[in-house]
């Protein structure tokens, strides 16, 4: 059921992590002399966005789909703490960066999104399991 709520959390989650390829972070981050930081951010976020959106259609088994957030927001977090990285590597928070601090605000919000849907797939859970208890 695509309509649910984690659905649509789930679809903007994906929908933010493609947004912080287009900002000046991940491009400074692919710069950043120390290849592991920009290697970590591109690939913590690739592979989060990704399991954002295959989470999307494992309605069906909502364990497995539990298992797959829980998963993209600890590649999230890893994701937040190089971008962390990235933007303390170019001197911290000034005026001059707050188009580095929006690329990491949108990480941020993706990270809420993935612990929004995995809110609402435990919820969903219980309501299954109660339901059964009453048949």
């Amino acid at each position: 059921m695509i309509q649910r709520p984690q659905s649509i959390y789930l679809f903007l989650a994906t929908i933010l992590n493609l947004a912080v390829f287009f900002t000046p972070i991940y491009s400074r981050g692919v710069q950043d002399p120390v290849i592991w930081i920009g290697l970590g951010l591109a690939g913590s976020l690739t592979l989060a966005m990704i399991l954002s959106f295959l989470a999307i259609f494992l309605y069906k088994n909502r364990k497995f789909q539990l298992k797959v957030v829980k998963f993209g927001t600890y590649l999230q977090i890893i994701g937040l703490g190089a971008a962390f990285g990235v933007l303390f590597s170019l001197g911290g928070l000034r005026a001059q960066l707050f188009n580095d601090v929006l690329g990491v605000g949108l990480i941020i919000l993706a990270l809420l999104m993935f612990w929004l849907a995995g809110k609402w797939i435990k919820k969903d859970e219980e309501l299954v399991k109660s339901m059964d208890r009453i048949r």
